[in-house]
């Protein structure tokens, strides 16, 4: 009888041991490094034999001097990077690499051995682009027999906002922008009836969140008077697009104010 249990323990044992073994996450792959080797260096297009990228570690950098660099690994048979996306490899070799770009189209890189194709990187790290347009801007308006003054101010910041794109080779790039501080004042004579400062955030339930994480607060602009108050038009875009919102911003004469989507 000792010996049956001793086996049926034995046996209870081996197999939670396998079992725990096997709870390993499942599909997870290692890097290959010797992929990662082989696609160091710069690479043109096969067909037209313009640059197109430069390997440097887990970098790759974009003859583009928008793109920002992007990190990247070889895992199995795809490329991938850190946002996630990843593309599908068709051949690599030391001098080829083959993959399938966003729209299932092949892209045929050939490794460069011209030192000259160097110079399409000394760029370096590509400049964060400022989308703005008048810095400052004022008037006065007369309504209902009383002077007003409005004064709007377009303040560029530090925030980053950062647009996904695809680029000639359909391959996914990021590029990275400023975003606006908008500045409303509205005075009635020397009384200040309203004066405050306006981030995209503000924006959020007359913009889609999608949306909203890609654009900058663009513009400010006063487009007329009535019995609300004073109409600001506000623009959110998404940079380089064609993609906007405006979002009606009104200051009623007792210095309230009111938000409500124009047109997309």
């Amino acid at each position: 009888m000792k010996l049956l249990l001793l086996i049926v323990t034995v046996a209870l044992l081996t197999g939670c041991s396998r079992q725990k073994a096997g709870q390993a996450p499942v599909g997870e792959q290692e890097e290959s490094r010797e992929a990662k080797a082989m696609l160091q260096g710069i690479w043109l297009d096969q067909e037209t034999e313009e640059v197109s990228l430069s390997v440097r570690g887990d970098t790759i950098f974009y003859s583009d001097s928008t793109s920002m660099p992007a990190y990247f690994k070889i895992v199995g048979d795809s490329l991938v990077f850190a946002t996630g996306t990843k593309y599908g490899i068709v051949k690599q070799t030391d001098h080829l690499f083959w993959f399938k770009n966003q729209n299932g189209d092949v892209v045929k890189l050939q490794k460069s051995d011209n030192p000259e194709d160097a110079a399409e990187f000394i760029h370096g790290t590509p400049p964060v682009l400022t989308y703005t347009h008048q810095v400052k801007k004022d008037s006065t308006i007369t309504y209902g027999g009383e002077r007003y003054h409005w004064y709007v101010a377009i303040n560029p910041t530090r925030y980053k906002v950062v647009k996904r794109a695809y680029n000639d080779d359909g391959v996914e790039v990021e590029n990275v922008y400023y975003d606006n501080i908008m500045h409303i004042s509205l005075y009635k004579g020397s009384q200040r009836l309203y004066s405050s400062d306006f981030r995209k955030q503000q924006y959020a339930k007359y913009v889609p969140q999608e949306f909203l994480r890609e654009a900058v607060l663009g513009n400010m602009e006063y487009d007329h008077a009535d019995s609300e108050g004073l109409h600001f038009r506000a623009t959110l875009c998404i940079p380089d697009g064609a993609s906007c919102y405006l979002v009606d911003t009104t200051i009623s004469y007792k210095g309230q104010m009111s938000m409500k989507t124009i047109e997309y």
